[in-house]
């Protein structure tokens, strides 16, 4: 199982970075280490003192497929649910900088934080989808899958084309604005469609 994240995919959040905004899907690659379940504690690392969190809606592969055409992608995943992608910002900028990978910003252990997951038909119009993101009681981040630049089909035939998608890899697709960073003792609740489907707290 791979995770394959999507960067810069909704307008005000790459802004916010000061970052361009994408004409291609941007793509990085966690590893299965990565995955953190069942809403267990996020153990804050000490190689890190600003992580940020980055609340997102995931596919889940449910076939394997390669060079998926767009208006075939909607058959490769049957269930979403939300994930959280912590990005160790301060390591990231400092591999930018000298024009270095920042792997290790982006994919350390339980660095991607999953629900579980629903079945699309329950969620209605999915390319519709409101999420949001609450840090303790404050509403950190709140989005909608209809501003995303790339929606999760075009996701999917992107992707595809350079890395066979198999079941059970899960897609990152992008997160709104409104980053910022964790700490110790906060509690982060992730809704979905009114769904609350994340809900644990940092260590």
């Amino acid at each position: 199982m791979k995770i394959i994240a999507i960067g810069r995919n909704y307008t005000a959040h790459a802004k916010e970075l000061n970052n361009d905004v994408p004409e291609k899907p941007v793509l990085f690659l966690k590893p299965d280490t990565a995955v953190l379940k069942d809403n267990k504690p996020f153990y804050h690392p000490n190689f890190s003192q600003d992580i940020h969190h980055e609340i997102e809606v995931v596919l889940k592969i449910c076939k394997e497929g390669k060079f998926i055409q767009e208006k075939f992608a909607h058959k490769y995943y049957e269930e979403i649910g939300l994930g959280v992608d912590f990005t160790a910002r301060d390591l990231q900028a400092e591999q930018k900088a000298k024009g270095l990978p920042w792997e290790i910003a982006k994919a350390f252990d339980h660095s991607a934080p999953i629900s579980n997951f629903i079945p699309k038909a329950e969620l209605g119009d999915y390319h519709q989808l409101h999420f949001k993101l609450f840090v303790n009681e404050d509403l950190r981040q709140e989005g909608n899958t209809q501003d995303m630049l790339f929606n999760f089909d075009a996701i999917i035939a992107y992707a595809s084309t350079f890395f066979t998608l198999k079941k059970g890899d899960l897609i990152f697709t992008g997160t709104p604005a409104g980053v910022s960073k964790i700490n110790i003792g906060d509690r982060l609740i992730g809704f979905l469609a009114d769904k609350e489907l994340l809900n644990f707290e940092i260590k």
